[in-house]
């Protein structure tokens, strides 16, 4: 059986299901469907079907890890392979840029396009002439990058001072102009915006800010292909008990909530919000009750979740649906993505990012120690569904913190 000396450091809980009101209960509401909703998605998904290489990314149960943290069911949604490009966002930044070409497209010719008269190469003449930009940490940019390519625009994507060379080389692979700022992921956020007005660019960022919220949900309306997906591939009669879910600036997050809640209204289960204790916003805002930036270099190991400031749509859907938010170590992550890798409890080994297991690490965390799985109502009739946002994007990185090629992780036999 797992314990507290499996995962280690600190866990920190916040539950706001003990709160008056919190989360929500009762269906969707309608004051948020102008951010997420399942008639937006109707059209994300029509369009993402339609792209070359389109496949429902696998759901994998873990029954020897949920045995081993007393839990009746755990089931992890693998994006490793999704487009060939090793995380869920590849559907967020793709289809925020193919909106806002559309959009470009009606509006200089009056023509509403679709993806295939794009991928057919119709309006290159307006397309080419369109940049567009975003700052990223690694995953996000090599999306937008991906979808300029595959829709024929230009691209320069900004990195900070710690996303790695091996992260800057595979967004550069799709032909995207890459330039590193000084500082953490929000002063790569600043730089962008301030080159995008300089040369008339368009920023196809995942966070939200005042007077830019329209880009963001776009990318929040592509990543619930992948939570819609999940609900189709469960197994079980009845929905999951419990979601845990890695923060960042809360875009992942805010589409996972937000679609299960309307699909499933109060069956949706308890909603985790995971983040490392290094650069945990979106702790900080529920715990002062508003969006609160935290600061400093973020020098966290998830790097994907290396975030200070608050996307302010996705809080707008977190703060009305979220029951608890964790915030837990960088030790826990990779004790997390060992685990997967060796699945000693006879499981398929997983070779996941290190931003991937976040939610898993805070589910075991919370799991093992008594009193915090009685808090969160985590037992043996608990269903437990993760998003296993990446895969081993960084394979060097994933090399040295677990001790092999990824390859022979995924190729090992259980």
């Amino acid at each position: 059986m797992l314990n507290a000396t499996s995962l280690p450091g600190e866990l920190a809980v916040l539950p706001l299901a003990h709160c008056a009101g919190r989360p929500a209960s009762g269906p969707y509401p309608d004051t948020l469907k102008p951010i997420l909703s399942l008639a937006a998605h109707a059209e994300a998904i029509t369009e993402i079907a339609d792209w070359p290489g389109y496949a429902p990314t696998p759901l994998v149960a873990l029954p020897g890890l949920a045995q081993a943290a007393g839990v009746a069911t755990i089931h992890y949604k693998h994006e490793a392979d999704r487009f060939g490009l090793g995380s869920f966002k590849a559907l967020g930044g793709a289809y925020a840029v193919l909106r806002l070409l559309k959009k470009e497209i009606l509006r200089r010719s009056g023509h509403q396009a679709s993806s295939r008269e794009l991928l057919e190469g119709r309006f290159k003449d307006v397309v080419a002439d369109i940049t567009v930009t975003c700052a990223t940490d690694g995953n996000h940019g090599r999306s937008v990058a991906w979808g300029a390519q595959l829709f024929g625009c230009k691209c320069v994507i900004y990195i900070h001072a710690t996303v790695s060379e091996g992260r800057r080389a595979a967004i550069a692979r799709y032909g995207a102009e890459v330039v590193r700022s000084p500082g953490n992921y929000d002063n790569a956020v600043r730089a962008a915006d301030l080159a995008a007005r300089e040369n008339g660019w368009f920023i196809v960022s995942d966070t939200s800010y005042p007077g830019y919220t329209d880009v963001p949900r776009d990318v929040m309306q592509g990543y619930s292909v992948m939570v819609e997906e999940a609900l189709r591939q469960w197994p079980e009669a009845t929905p999951p008990t419990h979601v845990f879910i890695q923060g960042g600036v809360g875009g992942l997050a805010a589409a996972v909530c937000a679609h299960l809640w309307e699909r499933l209204g109060d069956g949706r289960g308890r909603f985790v919000v995971v983040e490392p204790d290094k650069a945990a916003c979106l702790y900080a805002s529920a715990l002062a009750g508003t969006p609160t930036a935290v600061h400093g270099d973020l020098d966290t190991l998830m790097a994907g979740l290396a975030c200070g400031e608050v996307s302010l749509i996705a809080w707008e859907v977190l703060e009305a649906g979220t029951s608890d938010f964790l915030t837990i170590p960088d030790a826990a992550a990779v004790a997390c993505m060992r685990l997967l890798a060796d699945a000693p409890y006879g499981d398929t080994p997983i070779a996941a990012g290190e931003s991937a297991v976040a939610g898993l690490a805070g589910m075991l965390m919370a799991a093992v120690r008594p009193e915090t799985a009685a808090t969160l109502g985590l037992g043996a009739d608990s269903r437990v569904l993760l998003f296993g946002s990446e895969g081993a994007t960084d394979p060097m990185l994933y090399e040295q913190l677990v001790g092999r090629h990824a390859e022979a992780v995924e190729g090992a036999t259980p």
